[in-house]
């Protein structure tokens, strides 16, 4: 579950990127084109912060997974 979240909040920090990308480029100023500057930038940004979010989420399963396998081992080597 971990390694999904990971991927999921990679791309959404590929997609921020483009989007500030965008905002810096000369194609956010060209006539109809979609938006303008500081849409593209707000964009990049809430996508930047909902990658942090799930990265965030990512990190906290997978050290939930790895401290529920420690004490399942844990546990077999109290029964042997």
């Amino acid at each position: 579950m971990g390694r999904n979240l990971y991927i999921l909040a990679a791309s959404l920090t590929l997609f921020a990127a483009v989007s500030c990308g965008l905002a810096y480029a000369n194609i956010a100023q060209q006539p109809g084109s979609p938006g303008d500057e500081s849409l593209w930038r707000t964009m990049g940004l809430v996508l930047f912060v909902i990658a942090l979010a799930v990265a965030l989420a990512g990190i906290l399963s997978t050290l939930f997974e790895q401290a529920e396998r420690r004490s399942e081992e844990a546990r077999r080597r109290k029964r042997s």
